[in-house]
Formats: structure tokens, sequence, C-alpha cells
């Protein structure tokens, strides 16, 4: 029986996917084998010997110690694309919000209460202070063109805008899911200097870390509509509040409220709600239900972030090995099965940064002494056995 801990609700549709005969699913297991997750901090958590992954029931996983976790043999999944429709849809939101000043004027219209039968002539008076340009004919620069940018991309198109992006790291496939109407650019510089409205959806790492700062925003154009539904920290908060303060930039749409930029005029800030649809959830929580199962019963990995995907189909026994992506780690394996005079029918080896995954399928019986020894190897991180 593999116990299934769960951090925060996970939606049933998910949960649902574990079989009850093999499955413990609960919040507090003792010794869980995998963990699911959404937004819980997991940073200062002790993991058991026993965790063999973590599934992220959503794209990012600053909440997760990806690091850490690599060190000690844990797969940590997350599930791209699975809530990309309803970040979209609220993206989508955004620029109207951005646009039409419509988050003032919901909050002014509560003033007239009690005005009676002037509300009407109140009303006409007043709207013009909330007055704002199409979005129609106007230029969005989308920087990150993975599953939620293309999909921001095509709307927008559909909308009317000329549409630009850029992503160093797009593939074929996401390329040929664009409408042939967005123009692809080489760099940040030319979105920022082109764009009316710019949105960003890329992860937060050390490189991208603040990359909205004082200098990216003054070689953006005067009046530039901004978005985050991203990460928080991919824009510098002070260097916003000062260019929303002098107007460079006319509106700033957050999904990541933070102390600082709560109350900020021309600040619109979503309490993170990108992901806060029951489609969405349920996406996210069958996508990690399904990398977990077909981990801890198959060793196959798809759509880990700290190592890399790797599926072998085995007849006979499935020997898993994740250990240090260094020379010769592969050689010492095989020379223990020779060693143990047992034969491997089929083998696969693959590599992520520092760190690599390899599986071994034998017909043979594998020993716990062939095992020791693996183990025992220099570099070699986790070893586990699949029958």
């Amino acid at each position: 029986m593999y116990n299934i801990q769960t951090l925060n609700k996970i939606s049933a549709v998910g949960t649902d996917l574990f079989d009850k005969a093999k499955y413990n699913i609960a919040d507090a297991p003792e010794n869980p084998d995998a963990i699911m997750v959404r937004s819980a901090a997991m940073h200062d958590m002790e993991f058991g010997s026993n965790l063999l992954a973590i599934a992220r029931a959503g794209a990012g996983v600053n909440n997760i110690p990806v690091d850490k976790c690599a060190e000690m043999g844990i797969c940590v999944f997350n599930t791209p694309g699975a809530n990309a429709n309803a970040v979209k849809e609220l993206v989508i939101a955004g620029l109207l919000l951005s646009s039409r000043k419509i988050a003032d004027a919901l909050a002014w219209v509560p003033s007239l209460k009690g005005e009676g039968d002037q509300v009407g002539k109140l009303v006409e008076k007043g709207k013009s202070q909330f007055a704002g340009p199409e979005i129609k004919g106007k230029t969005l620069g989308i920087i990150g063109l993975g599953a939620i940018g293309i999909l921001v991309a095509n709307a927008a198109v559909s909308l009317g805008m000329n549409v630009i992006g850029t992503d160093p790291f797009l593939s074929v496939n996401s390329a040929l899911k664009l409408s042939r109407k967005v123009c692809i650019v080489p760099s940040t510089k030319e979105i920022f200097a082109s764009s009316d409205y710019i949105t960003v959806h890329v992860p937060c790492n050390a490189d991208t870390k603040g990359f909205i700062n004082a200098d990216s925003i003054a070689s953006m154009k005067d009046g530039v509509k901004v978005l985050n539904f991203a990460r928080g920290e991919l824009v510098n908060t002070n260097d916003m509040i000062s260019a929303l303060d002098n107007g460079k930039v006319s509106c700033y749409v957050t999904d990541f409220p933070n102390a600082e930029i709560i109350g900020v005029k021309n600040a619109v800030c979503i309490p993170h709600l990108g992901a806060s649809t029951p489609e969405s959830e349920d996406n996210c929580a069958s996508m990690a239900a399904e990398e977990l199962i077909d981990y801890i019963e198959n060793g196959n990995i798809k759509n880990s972030v700290n190592f890399p995907d790797a599926q072998l189909n085995a007849e006979g026994t499935k020997v898993c090995i994740l250990h240090k992506n260094v020379p010769d780690v592969i050689s010492q394996v095989t020379s223990v099965f020779g060693q143990n005079n047992v034969n491997i029918d089929n083998m696969i080896n693959k590599s992520k940064k520092t760190f690599a995954y390899t599986m071994i399928d034998t017909s043979a019986d594998v020993s716990d002494e062939l095992i020791s020894r693996i183990d025992a190897l220099e570099n070699i991180i986790k070893v586990r056995v699949i029958k």
C-alpha cells in the first residue's frame, strides 16, 4: 500500500484515479510515498526516506525545494498546460481591466447609493473619468510563448490586436500552434519598444527575477500597460510603483498582490485567481495523479522539473536509478549487472543538467545484493526495483 499525502485540497477528479487497493490518500499519512500539493509552502518540511515524488497541481514550483529534492532522489512533477485556458481567460480580462478602468468604475458606483432618482444623471456626469481605449488595433507584446502565452496570443489576434511575441525556447510544436498573424521577435528589446500592452508568461528563476525593473521600463513606450499573471517576483515592485506614479506605466495588472502594491493608483490587484476555476483544478489534479501513478508503478517520468523525462516499457524487472550526471556511472552500473551474471535486456539513460535517470529492464532475478552494490556506488542517489 502506497501512502499519498495531500497538502492542499486536491480535486477528487485526480485523487479518484488512485486504485484504492494500492493507495491510501490522506492529509497526514505516516511516511508518505508521494505528496500532492498546490500552494502549500514546503521549504521547511522534512522529507522521509520513503518519499519518492512530489506532484504540484499547477505549473509553478516556487513553493517546493526542488534542488533539495533532487539531491534526495525525490522526483518533482508539475502540470504544464493544465491550467493554461483558465489563466488565458483571466489575462484577457486583465487586458480589458487595464484599458477601460473597470475596477475603478465598479468601486465608484456604490458611492451613488441613496441618490434616488439622481443616479442616472450622476452616472452620465461621472462616467467620463473612467474612459479608456479599446484594445482592437493596439500592439500586445507577449514574453514567453509556452502553453499560456500561445493561447493568449491567439485570443488577442481574434480580438483584433497586433501581437508580437518572444521566447528563446520556443519549440517547433509550440510554434505550429501559434496564429500566423503572431510576429515572433528575437528578444524582449523589441517587445519593450513596440508594445502598448505587455504580458509576461515565463517562470521565475535567477535569470528572470525582477527583469521588469527601472531599466526595462525605461525602454518601454510611454503609457504602456503591463500585465503579470506569471509570478509576482518577475516585477520589481518599487520600480513599478515609481513608473505608475510618473505615468510611464499607465496601468499594472497583477495576479500577485503584495503589501507595497495594494492601493497604489492605477495598479489592479487580483487575488491570485489565475487557475481558480473548477475545470483547471480538475485538470491539474488528474494530470498530477497520472504522473505519480506512472512513476510509482512503472518508473516512468513525465513533466519533472528536476529529473529528465524517461519512459521504458519493460517485460521483466525494471531497475530505476536516480544519479548524478557524471561520466562513468553507467559503466559502473552495468559492470555490477555483469559481475552478478544478470543480463540487461533493455536500458535507457536520460539526463537533465546535473542529474540523470537510468532504467534497466531484465528478465533475470534481481537480488538484494545487486541492488545494494549499485546503491553503494559513488554518485548514485536512489535505486528502486519495480517488478
